[in-house]
């Protein structure tokens, strides 16, 4: 039996969940989500607990087992605590600030980037005196905010001479040294 998906799941107080045949409902303080489970994928809530079983033992069904009872875990923690995920712009005149959800980014093209966020996305910037600027974004759902944030990223990704580009706060980038002059 799959070890991720056997494990129950413990619904904190202040989470609804709800099953209504294929898809489970989550609803908490944070916000609502929702998703469909597969067939072969049974979903009980027993009390303060969601248990996730299969109907056969299918290559299939196995895996998605873990599959499923880490994306309903994920979103029982979104709507209780939420997520949280931190940017750092690294490059001599990289800007970034916000109007509402409209991130506007200098990243050193010819023109400023403008970036629409979704919704369900909170955005702030910070840029401290001799510090690189930070793009902090929160969200509920934790699929939406990594993709979001992978999107972000990609409009300027690291390079590994200088690591300059946008980079994940506390991300280690792998370096590799210049060119070295030739020897007589």
């Amino acid at each position: 039996m799959s070890r991720v998906g056997k494990l129950p799941i413990q619904v904190p107080s202040g989470v609804q969940v709800t099953v209504n045949g294929t898809e489970v409902t989550v609803k908490g303080p944070k916000g609502l989500l929702t998703q469909k489970v597969d067939d072969g994928i049974i979903v009980k809530v027993e009390g303060v607990e969601v248990i996730l079983d299969r109907a056969t033992e299918q290559k299939r069904h196995r895996a998605m087992h873990g599959l499923y009872r880490a994306l309903i875990n994920n979103m029982v923690v979104g709507v209780s605590t939420g997520y949280k995920i931190e940017q750092e712009l690294v490059g001599v005149g990289y800007r970034a600030s916000n109007q509402g959800n409209l991130l506007d980014l200098v990243l050193g093209y010819s023109h400023h980037v403008i970036f629409d966020l979704p919704s369900e996305i909170k955005v702030a910037t910070r840029q401290d005196k001799g510090q690189n600027p930070i793009i902090t974004l929160e969200s509920h759902d934790k699929q939406l905010l990594g993709q979001v944030a992978a999107k972000i990223r990609s409009l300027r990704t690291p390079e590994p001479y200088k690591g300059k580009g946008i980079k994940f706060v506390g991300e280690v980038l792998r370096r590799k040294a210049g060119k070295s002059a030739a020897k007589k």
